[in-house]
């Protein structure tokens, strides 16, 4: 849609028919009320801690009110590009260079919301501001690559660390481990090998008591006596053959060849031991005779008698 501005009558001339008075009317503007793309030349600017920044942009506007963007001022698109000049350099002047490259966003509507509130009386509206290219200094631009690559660097040192930990915390918590199932290990083993060595302690007596059991039975029985001398002579002569291999100090009996007299003192004090009365039968005894005592009392004193005599 075109506006056009009759001189002389200073009537808008919309679309349509309109009629003009030779002479004394004529059309002064033609207004595109489509949206109108501006680009903002590039211009120096000063940030908050005195970084200058090369910058430029593209605005969008559109005209509301023809007479107004006639009348109103001289060369609209132009009053239009310097205000966003100016403002933008006014904006820049508040920010950081860091906050600059961060809140581009709100930069731009700061630039849209300043346009609009000074560009009400011309009939323009602005529709969007968009930055198009900040260039910095080469030593800034090489300053800020340099902090680039050291966050990059402090990161991959960081990285690195927390990696290094999480390694020693796996290997100490895996030997942790390997401990405690050494130690469970060791502790079955040495509890399997307490019940192994008490089952054979328990196998030894109960063969020893079955042993003692079966010698017992034996010796009660017809001519176990003579059994039982020639045993205590057969370990006689083994006790002399091993004599002097444990140890250098040895005891020996007065008459170590006699194998009979030592036969004999062995039998003497295992029949002296066999007679003598238990304690439970002392007590039943109590009620005999006392001639079976007294001849009890008279063997033991011959055999000790001939022990000491041996």
């Amino acid at each position: 849609m075109l506006a056009r501005a009759a001189r002389g009558t200073g009537a808008l001339l919309l679309r349509g028919l309109n009629i003009l008075i030779p002479v004394l009317d004529r059309i002064r503007y033609v207004q595109s009320l489509k949206e109108i793309v501006i680009n903002v030349p590039e211009q120096s600017a000063v940030t908050l801690d005195n970084v200058t920044l090369q910058i430029d942009g593209v605005l969008y506007l559109r005209i509301m009110d023809p007479y107004k963007a006639s009348y109103g001022v001289e060369d609209p698109e132009y009053a239009v590009t310097q205000l966003a000049q100016t403002t933008m350099r006014s904006e820049l002047g508040k920010l950081s260079l860091d906050r600059v490259f961060r809140e581009r966003e709100s930069l731009n509507a700061s630039i849209v919301d300043a346009i609009n509130q000074a560009a009400d009386c011309w009939g323009i509206r602005c529709l969007r501001y968009e930055i198009k290219d900040i260039h910095v200094p080469p030593r800034v631009k090489e300053s800020m690559q340099m902090q680039v690559e050291a966050e990059r660097r402090k990161r991959a040192t960081v990285l690195e660390s927390e990696g290094t930990r999480e390694s020693a915390i796996n290997v100490a918590e895996g030997k942790k481990q390997a401990q405690i199932l050494a130690s469970e290990a060791e502790k079955a083993e040495q509890i399997n090998q307490a019940a192994g060595e008490a089952s054979a302690v328990l196998a030894k007596a109960k063969a020893k008591a079955e042993a003692i059991r079966i010698l017992a039975a034996a010796l009660t029985q017809h001519n176990g006596d003579a059994a039982a001398s020639l045993t205590v002579a057969e370990q006689y002569v083994s006790a002399f053959s091993k004599l002097a291999k444990d140890s250098n100090t040895i005891l020996l009996p007065s008459n170590p060849g006699d194998v009979t007299s030592m036969v004999a003192q062995a039998m003497g004090v295992y029949g002296a031991l066999t007679k003598a009365p238990m304690p439970g039968a002392q007590d039943s005894a109590s009620s005999g005779s006392s001639r079976d005592d007294q001849g009890t009392d008279a063997s033991l004193d011959e055999e000790l008698d001939r022990v000491k005599l041996s």
